[in-house]
C-alpha cells in the first residue's frame, strides 16, 4: 500500500477549489471579491469640521499640559482618578 501519494500536492483544499468556481460561475467574474469602503460627502465635512475645531484656548491648554507633564509637575488628584475609574469596576 503506498500512502505517500506525489500526484496529490495541488489538491490541498479541493473544497476551496469548488467554491472559487461556484463564485466566478455565479458572478460572471474570475477574480475574487474585493472589500471596498465608500465615505459619504456629510461624513468628509463632518470629519474636516471636527480636526479643525480646536479652538485657542484648548491649544493653549493642551501645550500647558504638555509641558508640565515634561516638566514632571504635572498633579494628578486620586479622589478624582478614582471617581471616574470606580464605575467601571463595578
Amino acid at each position: 500500500m503506498k500512502i505517500n501519494d506525489n500526484q496529490r500536492i495541488g489538491a490541498v483544499n479541493p473544497y476551496k477549489k469548488a467554491g472559487d468556481a461556484k463564485f466566478a460561475f455565479t458572478t460572471g467574474k474570475k477574480d475574487k471579491p474585493k472589500d471596498q469602503v465608500e465615505i459619504s460627502a456629510e461624513a468628509k465635512e463632518l470629519l474636516g469640521v471636527q480636526g479643525s475645531a480646536r479652538t485657542e484656548e484648548q491649544a493653549k491648554r493642551i501645550e500647558e499640559l504638555k509641558s508640565s507633564v515634561a516638566s514632571g509637575t504635572y498633579h494628578v488628584d486620586a479622589g478624582k482618578l478614582v471617581e471616574k475609574i470606580l464605575p467601571y469596576l463595578k
